[in-house]
Formats: C-alpha cells, structure tokens, sequence
C-alpha cells in the first residue's frame, strides 16, 4: 500500500533515496506561468477603472511582456523560503519571435527566470521533435538547465528527445522533498501539432498514477502535477488519481480569479485556486495563470505533517504597466493616481516595471524581430474578429480587441472574419499557382484578431504563425463533404475547437444536434462565374489547405487518405500566401455573409 511504502522509505532513506518527508509541515509558494507562446513584448489592453471624479473609463493599460514576468517572479518570491517556478507548457509558436529565432528567444528570457521545472505542452512539438530538441538545448545552454518533464510523453528509444524528457523531477525545499511530474495533453499532441510517428502518447491518468505512484514509493509524500491538459480536464482528472496535491494547469488559456475582476473588464472561468479531491477524498489545489505571459500565478500551500494539503490560498497577478491612456490621451496625474490606486487595491493587478535584466536579453532577439516585421503590407478598414467555432458556447476565448469582436453578431453567427479571409487568401494564391476550386483552413492554425489600422509583416506573421506549406489536394464533393464533417466531430469530441474548417468558394450550414455525417447541410461551390451551385458528390475538385490538415491533423482523417498521386506541394508558405493577398487586396474588409463559409449554424442544447 502506498502508505506503508513511505513508511518503509521514513525508516530507510538510504534506500529510498529521500529525505525525511514526515513529521513536519510545510509552506510551500508556487509562482506559474503557461502558455506564455512566445509573446514576448508587452501588449496592451482595456481596463475599466473609475478616474479622480468617478466616472467610469475605457482604459488602455499595457499588459505582460516576459520581462515583466521575470520582475514579477523575483518580486514575488523575495522573502519566502520555500519556491518552486514552474511553466505548464506552450512555450512556442504565437509570435514573430518564434519564426525568427526557432525558441531561441523564448527559452533565453525562460533562463531569466530559472524555472524548476517545464512540462512539454502540444505546441513544443510543432516543429517535430528536431525542432522540439533544439528548444531544450537552447533551453538548457545557461546554468538554469530547467528539468524538461511529461510522463506520457515517450520518444522513440535511443532518439535525441528521449535523452531530454522525464517522468517527474524531485525538488528539495527546507529539507523535504516535492514531486513535480509533468504531463501532455495526449490527443491534440497527436493529431493538432507534429509530433515524430514514433513518438507515442499514453493515457494521462494512467501514467499521471504511475509516476505518482514512483514518487511515493520513494518516499515524496508531497505531489505538484504539472498538467498541460485544460482546467476542465484537470478537474475530471484530480478524482482519478490518488496523492496528488496540487495541479498547476495550461493549454485551456484559463484566467482563474476573483469575480471582483469582472468589474475591470476581465471574465474569469473560475476560483483560483480552484477546490478539487482525489480518489481517497484528500484535498487537492488547481491553478492556472491565463496566457501570453500575462500573468504570474502566486499559490501558497501549506502542507501538514502528514504531508497532506491543509490549506492553498492566492491570487492570480495580472502584470500591467504604470502608463494610462483613455484613447489617445495620457492621463492626468490624478486620474493615474486613480487608476494606480484601484489596481493595488484589487490585489490581482501588479503593476510591475519591466526587468532590466531580462529587457536587455530580449534585445538582440527584439532588434531582428523589429527588422522583419515593421514593414507595412496593407490596412484593414476594419476589425477582423478572431473566432474559432461560431455562436457562444465552444469558442470560451476572448478577443484582444473585446466587446468589438466578443458581441459582433455577424461573428457569433458565421464564425471568425480573420479565418474566413485566410481560406479566401489560400483559394486565391491556389488558383494563381497551379489552379484551385476550393480551400479549407482549420480555425486553430489562426491566431489572433487583426484590428483596423495597418496590418505589418509582423502581424501576418504572428497571425499564421506555423512552418506550414500549401497543398493542392484532388477530391470527390463527397469527399470534400467527408472532410468538413471530419472537422465538426473533432470539434464535438473534444480532439480540438481549432479543427473547426472554413473554406474559400465553399459554403454550407451546420447542425451540431445531427449525427455524423449530417452535420453538414446544403453545401454549395462557387463557379468561375461566381454564382453558387450544389456540390457534386460525383465531381472532381481541386482543394487548397494547408500540409497540417492535408498530412490528417485535427483529425481530418479524409485528407490524410488522399493518395499520394492525388496531391501535391505547392511549396507556398502559407504566411507569405495571406502576405500576398494582404499585399493585393488592401484595404481588406469583414467578409460578406453571402462568401462566409457558415452560413448556418445551430448549436447543441
């Protein structure tokens, strides 16, 4: 029995290799970030805050930035005896920095933080494990050498990977020991990102338990799961297992909070901690700290003697700088003093200065980054809404530009305009080169919403953010009807909301209350002409889409049974191909509803 095994391992340290856990408590503070994915420079958003006179105001703050992080980490920890720094995955790809420096960047600035451990989420393995193993050689040039951990994670024997990727590690804090095991979301890995075939992924629980279960068997009777697995699964997964403590979560993008955040504009998805048991009945703490390197989670633990969890409290620390805009007006001193004082008194709000430190690693990195990505390449007239699946229950992420996108009601409707005109641009660049009758571009594999204004290199950069080609594929309508329900079961299974298809010169409703295969309605192809005509099961077309989704990810499964003679590379980045149309078609505009992809969409109860 678990039990008995510490004992044993209290009586003999020798063989257990530990030290002696029992008898005394413990005070543990954790500070954590997650998918900061590669957003490295600070951004800006609008908070709601009263100003000198107490009138309520639209306020334009900027917010994170890793060297923020950095300054909010060491601030934080200063004093407390007992730390652990940790990352729940999703270091990479997001932004410029990760097209030009291939992690380099991300894991300089990680390095400023010396982070205890890392777990290895979906993203780490966009570039296949060669791009994974280059990252954590990066990652591990300096002194840090941060442990890279997933216990269900298992490269190919003998492989580079597999040298670099633990279960768990053991961390020792006032003379106690701590487990941190890691762990990877296992379906999105295998199917959303690039994993190498011999990479194999196991069940999450059961390998969470087995590592779990190594851990006390050598005598480490307190348990931190670094899970990059979503808030929702690691509230089902805390009751299947037994001794985990605390779950320090990542992939969802979940801010945890306060209510009181939702009077500064921000909508938080839970309590944090969060307030869970495992199997056995015995308490167990869920984290997690949003995105983008936005914010720093501050978890306090305190644990009994018995090493059991008898009390977790913090907050999240939602990292704003000191500057303060209502439009394009800098506040008055008063206001600002205002806006400062309702910040610290919110007690999830740190206004933090950037680190000097780390500001001056960023540098070279930001130099090259600002090299590429300032030359303009058009406008948009308008904001182009990010949105994954239509309507309001699947799609829980919130638009950086906010209510503008959050409650535009053509996007709730009809899905995302910034993923419509990327299907629109891949049909076009298709059709110059080689030919095309349709495109498709799973919703995932666009990134952010682009505002009105000028639309940089950077930004298209940042927008599409993968090392993906354009493929031309040849189909059957019935085919291509096929692929679209491939995406919209991914969607209701759970595999990811980033499978969601929109097509070029391809429309149709949805009705997620229908079994599979007739989810899909009234699907129509727009001919050369431009009038909209029923697809032909029988006919033969030509389909754009991008080598992810054309090699089987997001499990579209279809595509990825199109024989080899029926496709083709085209070799066209698909960045530089949305480039290209920004380039010819500027100024771009929302799309029309009659060129939306959905045209119909009906939701489940």
């Amino acid at each position: 029995m678990p039990a008995l095994a510490v004992s044993l391992c209290a009586l003999s340290l020798a063989a257990c290799g530990g030290s002696d856990n029992n008898g005394q408590p413990l005070d543990l503070t954790i500070l954590h970030i997650n998918d900061h994915h590669s957003h490295l420079d600070a951004e800006t958003t609008a908070l709601t805050l009263k100003d000198a006179a107490g009138a309520s105001k639209s306020v334009t703050v900027e917010l994170g930035g890793f060297a923020r992080v950095t300054a909010a980490i060491e601030a934080l920890a200063a004093g407390k005896p007992n730390v652990l720094k940790l990352h729940a995955g999703d270091a990479l790809t997001g932004d410029l920095y990760f097209t030009q420096s291939e992690g380099q960047a991300d894991a300089a600035l990680m390095n400023t933080v010396c982070f205890d451990a890392f777990t290895l989420g979906n993203h780490e393995f966009d570039s296949a494990d060669a791009g994974l193993v280059k990252f954590i050689d990066y990652l591990h040039a300096g002194a840090c050498k941060t442990p890279v951990l997933s216990a269900n994670v298992r490269p190919a024997a003998g492989t580079m990977l597999a040298a670099r990727v633990a279960d768990s590690t053991i961390i020792e804090r006032d003379g106690q020991q701590i487990g941190v095991v890691g762990l990877t979301v296992k379906d999105k890995t295998r199917f959303a990102s690039r994993p190498d075939a011999g990479t194999s992924f196991l069940d999450e629980a059961t390998a969470a338990q087995a590592a779990i279960d190594a851990l006390r068997a050598r005598g480490v009777n307190k348990i931190v799961l670094m899970s990059h697995l979503g808030y929702a699964a690691d509230q089902a997964l805390a009751p299947q297992l037994d001794g985990v403590d605390v779950i320090i979560g990542g992939d969802s993008h979940t801010l945890l909070g306060p209510d009181s955040m939702k009077g500064f504009g921000l909508s938080p998805s839970g309590a944090y901690p969060t307030a869970a048991t495992d199997k056995a009945g015995r308490p167990v703490c869920i984290a997690q700290a949003w995105q983008y390197a936005y914010a720093v989670g501050a978890l306090d633990v305190s644990f009994d003697a018995a090493g059991q969890v008898a009390r977790c409290s913090g907050k999240p620390q939602v990292l704003v700088g000191d500057g303060f805009k209502v439009g394009s007006v800098v506040a008055s001193d008063a206001d600002a003093s205002a806006y400062r004082s309702q910040l610290d008194a919110s007690g999830v709000f740190r206004i933090t200065a950037p680190s000097a430190a780390a500001t001056a690693v960023l540098a070279p990195f930001k130099a090259a980054k600002d090299a590429l990505g300032t030359q303009v390449a058009g406008v948009a007239t308008d904001n182009l809404c990010l949105r994954r699946v239509p309507g309001a229950k699947r799609d829980t992420s919130r638009s950086s530009l906010g209510d503008a996108c959050n409650q535009d009601a053509t996007v709730i409707a009809h899905g995302g305009d910034i993923q419509q005109l990327v299907a629109d641009a891949f049909l076009e660049q298709g059709q110059r080169f080689g030919g095309a009758d349709i495109s498709l571009q799973n919703a995932g594999g666009v990134r952010i919403d682009i505002p009105a204004g000028n639309i940089t290199v950077g930004k298209v950069y940042t927008l599409l953010p993968f090392k993906n080609t354009l493929y031309r594929l040849q189909l059957t309508g019935a085919q291509v009807r096929a692929a679209l329900e491939d995406g919209i079961d991914s969607v209701l299974n759970g595999t990811a909301s980033g499978a969601y298809p929109y097509t070029g010169g391809l429309r149709f409703s949805v009705d997620m209350n229908q079994a599979r295969g007739s989810r899909i309605g009234n699907p129509e192809v727009r001919d050369a002409a431009g009038n909209w005509r029923p697809l032909d099961p029988a006919a033969n077309y030509r389909l754009i889409t991008n080598n992810f989704t054309a090699d089987g990810g997001d499990k579209y499964d279809t595509l990825k049974a199109i024989p080899a003679a029926q496709r083709e590379d085209t070799f066209l980045d698909y960045a530089d191909s949305f480039l290209q149309y920004v380039r010819s078609r500027s100024p771009l505009a929302k799309p029309a509803v009659a060129g939306r992809s959905t045209q119909g969409y009906v939701e489940t109860p």
